[in-house]
Formats: structure tokens, sequence, C-alpha cells
């Protein structure tokens, strides 16, 4: 009983699993659509129906029709449903449009049928043959009849056909899938027709082929596609629909997949404890969401009533400022009035002024009409100059409020900062890593950024992945010191403030470079030319000017011309190890070799550089690679690469790294564009030069080098041209994120 009565309870518990979507009731001849949701037909029917699609509810099943599926009679759910109005359909018909609104009949391109899931609330193609096309869900419809006759323990199959209070049905037809009472079963099955000849069965609620149906060929399905991920029979294998994919035996499929559920079933049921865990975890996230929503309410409410009494002093503090202004107006224009007044006939200083005429005493007249002349001639200016003694206007108290409206309409929660945006074209790996970043035009501020990295060429720890972080970045930019040689690293950034943290940048991948890379300047001491040469003061540039020579070597090629080849150095030479360095070359330039060679040697070529236009020059005067010696395996003692109007010249073998001031080999060289950057790797011990693409690290070029001693770099230019160094970035003022330092990221 105890076994009996847990799986009634669990079969109880997964009711929601079993209720159709449309109609929030068990599911009756439910349909399996294209992204794997289930619909009952007829709710499949109706919505088709409300979109506009006319005769596309075919049943996929292809049975025969049950009396218990009629509108009337198959589930008293549909009496409320709004079925396509009768004159719809005629003005649909009429016009033309006996499929489906939009398309004609004979159109030349097939019919699209779309079906709104109301599930995934997203829009599936069902296909040309719309319902007819799908697969009905046996397997569902096998677990709705368990759980009916779970919640049903005991309880008597009613007929379907008989007016409510319906009887307990003593019968069921296999052929009508419907169950009957006697009376209904006469009726439906009268005497002397073909129903007549139906089989009675016991009276039963399930009612389905005994095997799926292919619907476009109605035979039993065999196979399954794995392509399509659907399930075909003999018919469909054949046709070009499912040409060159991939079909296995329904067994296999069946067995296959079986396997994965049980073993997902098993892992899930395995883990109860874990689940339960988590269920306990999202309660308390429930618990602590109503205690922290709670909270935000109460501090918002408290800031809005803090914004209001903050309001409630301003205002009294500005109605007091004007009723002090308008008590000082009004006793000024009331002292006005008064002093007017005193001027009327009779009274006042008029009266006074009358009487003191009267006076006969001449002493006394002037003693007392001295004064009084006075205030008679102020009267009286003040009578011919009028005007108030304070204005009645108040505009000046007049309050511009529009800058704090639009604050006060803006109020908004803080929000976190938006992912920030990588700069590509700033950030870089050379002798560091330098990272580079900025938020999106409307994002909120960020207080300070947490730079997070790790490498990807190392093996995989299990786990999730670790990261290394710095936390409290300021600025929008940061400097990781001492990355490791030859690695790729990934990095990312987001934003913090008062509201938390953003999301993480996009993912930035850096290629490091192959060697420790060398520092150095240039040195024009030897072989260059001030005239043709110009070096930068800070000594990371340099830049040739034609001059005279090289024109007048293009006016007179056919009589020969005297052109030197300009050579620059680096000041450091390389005498162990490996080293690499980058350069960026005018693309403009007409001729440049960049690469490395023995210093001897170089210096030996300055003394008297040939002139490689001349017609004494002699190609094989031994200072390119061994050219004369080719018999001989002995490496060359310089590694260069051409450059010239943005191309690069590569070469086959080893003439294709021809000396200072030799040739670049057979003409069956073939060119690539010129990189922004190009790199050069020293291995000394091997006695190898690599050329490189310096921003994707791809090989460009691999020679032999004479390493018998100190190794420079050197930069040679036939006519103009232009190499800048690339620059340290050791040497930027950004702020440093020391990459040992990091903390591990769980």
């Amino acid at each position: 009983m105890g076994a009996k009565g847990n799986g009634l309870t669990s079969m109880k518990n997964m009711e929601k699993e079993l209720l159709c979507p449309v109609c929030q009731e068990m599911y009756k001849q439910p349909l399996v659509l294209p992204c794997t949701h289930n619909v009952c037909q007829a709710c499949a029917r109706e919505v088709l129906g409300q979109q506009g699609y006319i005769g596309h509810g075919g049943d996929p099943s292809s049975e025969p029709t049950s009396p218990a599926s009629t509108p009337s009679t198959r589930s008293p759910r549909l009496s409320r449903r709004t079925l396509p109005k009768p004159d719809r359909l005629d003005r649909l018909l009429k016009s033309g449009f006996g499929t489906y609104p939009g398309r004609k009949r004979g159109a030349l391109h097939p019919q699209v049928i779309m079906f709104p899931c109301p599930a995934c609330q997203g829009d599936v193609e069902l296909g040309e043959r719309g319902l007819a096309g799908l697969f009905r869900n046996l397997t569902l419809e096998r677990v709705v009849e368990r759980y009916r006759q779970s919640v049903s323990v005991g309880g008597a199959i009613l007929c379907q056909l008989c007016k409510p209070p319906p009887l307990e049905a003593t019968k069921g037809c296999t052929e009508c899938r419907a169950t009957f009472c006697n009376e209904c079963f006469k009726l439906f099955h009268p005497w002397g027709t073909q129903k007549a000849q139906h089989e009675p069965t016991l009276p039963t609620l399930s009612f389905r082929p005994k095997g799926l149906m292919c619907p476009d060929h109605k035979e039993e399905v065999t196979h399954y596609c794995k392509t399509c991920q659907r399930l075909v029979c003999q018919l469909c294998r054949v046709r070009r629909t499912h040409s060159g994919h991939k079909i296995t035996p329904v067994l296999s499929a069946y067995q296959a997949l079986k396997d994965k559920l049980t073993k997902s079933l098993t892992y899930i049921l395995g883990n109860q404890d874990t689940v339960q865990t988590q269920i306990c975890e999202l309660e308390e996230a429930v618990r602590h969401t109503e205690v922290s929503g709670q909270q935000a309410k109460e501090e918002v409410s408290q800031l809005v009533r803090g914004l209001g009494a903050v309001l409630e002093e301003k205002r009294a503090s500005l109605l007091q400022a004007i009723e002090e202004c308008q008590q000082e107006r009004l006793a000024r224009l009331s002292a006005q009035i008064q002093e007017h007044r005193s001027l009327l006939d009779g009274s006042g200083l008029v009266g006074y002024a009358q009487e003191v005429l009267k006076e006969t005493d001449q002493p006394c007249f002037v003693q007392a009409a001295k004064q009084l002349h006075n205030r008679i001639a102020r009267a009286t200016e003040a009578l011919q100059t009028f005007r108030p003694a304070a204005s009645s206007s108040f505009r000046h108290c007049q309050l511009d409020v529009g800058r704090e409206m639009k604050l006060l309409t803006e109020l908004n929660f803080l929000r976190v900062p938006e992912a920030p945006v990588i700069d590509t074209q700033r950030t870089f790996a050379y002798d560091q890593i330098f990272l580079c970043w900025r938020l999106p035009p409307h994002s909120p501020p960020a207080w300070h950024y947490t730079v997070e990295f790790r490498r990807t060429d190392v093996p995989a720890q299990p786990g999730p992945t670790r990261w290394q972080r710095r936390e409290e970045v300021r600025g929008t930019s940061a400097l990781l010191e001492n990355p490791d040689t030859g690695s790729v690293y990934v990095l990312r950034v987001r934003g913090c403030n008062k509201a938390g943290y953003g999301e993480y940048s996009e993912d930035v991948h850096l290629h490091t470079p192959p060697a420790p890379v060398l520092h150095f300047f240039l040195d024009g001491r030897w072989g260059a030319s001030r005239e043709r040469l110009a070096i930068s003061k800070d000594q990371r540039a340099v830049r040739s000017v034609p001059g005279l020579p090289l024109l007048l070597a293009a006016d007179r090629l056919l009589t020969g011309c005297h052109l030197s080849v300009d050579v620059v150095l680096g000041d450091v030479a390389v005498t162990q190890g490996r080293s690499y360095w980058a350069c960026a070359v005018d693309p403009a330039s007409y001729l440049v070799k960049v690469g490395v060679g023995l210093e001897s040697k170089l210096q030996e070529s300055f003394q008297g550089a040939p002139d490689v236009i001349s017609p004494r020059y002699d190609p094989d005067s031994g200072h390119d690679s061994g050219a004369e010696d080719a018999t001989v395996e002995a490496s060359p003692p310089f590694a260069f690469l051409t450059i010239g109007m943005g191309k690069i010249l590569l070469g086959s073998g080893a003439n294709s790294n021809a000396g200072l001031t030799g040739r670049d080999g057979p003409t069956a060289g073939c060119t690539v564009p010129l990189p922004p950057r190009l790199g050069i790797c020293l291995d000394y011990e091997r006695g190898r030069v690599s050329f490189l693409d310096a921003v994707s690290f791809r090989g460009l070029l691999e020679c032999p080098l004479d390493c018998s001693g100190p190794v420079c770099p050197a930069f040679c230019f036939i006519g103009g041209g232009a190499v800048q160094l690339q620059e340290p970035v050791g040497t930027k003022p950004e702020r440093k994120v020391t990459i040992g330092g990091f903390a591990k990221l769980d």
C-alpha cells in the first residue's frame, strides 16, 4: 500500500506536465510541434483557424472520425472556443484564397504555415501539410490515461455519447474510438450499415493506433533521421529530402535515447540531497528577496520623504523671503502715500505752510520759513518727478525649476555599469600587456574596474575555470607585467559602482612574443649618411630621403649611376639566448631591408658600401648570403626581409635571405601584403632568425644565420623609406598590474 500510495502521489504531482498550454486541460490527441512542445489537436486547429489558415487542420493519425470527437460531443471545453465565422470562410473561398490568406490557388511558391507555439512564445513552421505533417504523441496519451486512472481509482468509465448525466459505459469501439452505453452503441451502429460490423470491446479510455504512422505516407515508421531529428518510414528514406542524411534504425535511436534518459534520470535520482539542498537555497533566496525588497521599499520611501522634507524647508525659506520683501515694499509705499496726503489743501505740510505765511513778524518768519522752504522744495520736486517708492512686481522671485524637474523626472534606480568595450586598436602585447577599454556611451559610470585574465595554452584543470584578477583598477587601462613568452592570454574587464558589478566585456585574446623583448635604440654612427637619413630624437625612428642620386638613377638607368645603400644598426648586440623585437615599415617605402647580421661583417660593409646600380657592382662580391659559396654549407652572416611599396618579397631557399647588398634571390619569389608591424625573433644558440607578423604572430620566413660573433639588428634603405621601432609598453605611464600579485578566482 505504501508503494502504491507513493505512486499515486507522484502521478498527482505531475499534473501540470499533462496540461495543454492552450486549453489548460488534459491533453487530448496531443501533437508534437517542431519546437518539441505539445498541443491538443483540436486546440491546434482552433489556433490555425484564428490565424486565418483554412484547410490545414488534417488529422495526423488519419483515423476514422470518432463520434466522441465531433464539435458537439468531444468535450465541454469546445463550447468555449470561437470557431471561424462562416461568412469569413465564404469570403476567403470566393476571393480565391482557398488555402490560406495571401496565397492564391496555383501559386508558384509553396506555402509557409506558421504556428504560434503558446509554450515557447515563438512561431514554428509546420510545412506545407500543416497539422497533417505532425506526429501524435502516443506516449503522452498513455501517460495521461494512467494519470486519469490513478486519480479516479475504482471509478466507472462513462459513456461519451450520452446526454448529461452520462450512463456507465458497457462497450467500447476501436473503430469509432469511443465508449458507449448499450443504447448509444445501438444508436451509432445501426443495423444494415458498415458500422454495424464494428466489433465491440470492453470500455476503455485509450484508443490509439497500434504503432506510430508516418504522416506523409501512412506507413509505420522504422528509422530515425539524425540530421532532421525526425522519425521516417521506408519511403521517406528514398526521398530526396533525406538524401545524404544520417539515418539509423529506430531501435538504435530508441536504445540510445533510452540510455541517455536513464542515465540522466539516475543522476537526478542519485542526487536528491543536492536537489533538496538547492530547493532550500532557493527558498532562502525567496525569503531574502522578500526581506531585501521590503528594505529597498523602505529606503526609497525614506529618501523620497527626505526629498520632500528638503523641498518643504526650501519652500518655507523662499516664502519667508517673499514675505519680508513684501512688507518692506508696503512700508515704503505707505510712507510715500502719507507724504502725498500732506500735500493736500488744508492738511499736513500745505496747511502748516499756509499758516506760516500769515506771520507778520519778519525775523520770526525767516526763522520758521527757512526750514519749511526746504521741505516744500523737496515735496515740489517729488511731485514733479513722481514714481512709486517700490515696485509692485515680484518677477525677481520667480523660480527656474527646469533643471530640477528634469532631474526628478530622470530620478531612477542606480544601474550597474554596462559591459566595457575593449579598444582592440590600442590593446596589444609586447614586452608587457597593455589593455585599454571604454564604457558604452549611455552606460552608468564605474567607480573602478576588475581586470581578469588567464592563459589558454595550458592544460585545463578539473573544476571551474580559474581566472587571475585584480580588484579596484582605476582608469580605463591597465598594464600587465611579466607575461609568459610564447603564450596566448584571454582578458576581460567589468566595472563596478554603488549598484554592484556589471557584465564582463567580450574576451580578447592576445599572443605574447615568442622570446624576451630586446630593447635598443638606433645608432647612426656606422654607414648612415646624415644627408639621406634622419634619425628621430628618441632614436626609435629613421626616415630615408632619396635625394638627387636616386633621381639621376631614374633618369639615366642605361648610362649608369652611383647609388649607395644606407644602413642603420641597433646600439645593442646579442651574444646569447633568444631575443625578439618589432618595427613598423612605412608602406610607401621604396625598398627597405629589415633583419640582423654579424656586427663585424656589417662594419666591414660600412667602410665602403658598394653601389647597387653602378656597372662596377659585382653581385657576387661576398657580402650577400653566401650565394657564391652555395656548395659550402655555411650560414650567411646576414638575414634580411625585403619590403617595398607595401609588399614583402619572400624568396626560396637561402637566396631569399640575401645580404646587405646582394640580390633577393630568383624571380620565382612571391610577395605578401605588408602587415602593420613586423617581428624579428633571433635564436642565437640555434643560429636561426624568424620573421613574423607582429599582430597575428603568423610566421613569414625562417632562415639560418652565422652567430659566431655578436649579432645586432640592422635596417637598410635604398631610396625613400621609414622605419619605426615599437615602443616598449613599460615606458607608458599607465597603471601597472603585476601578474604575480593576482588573486585566484574560483
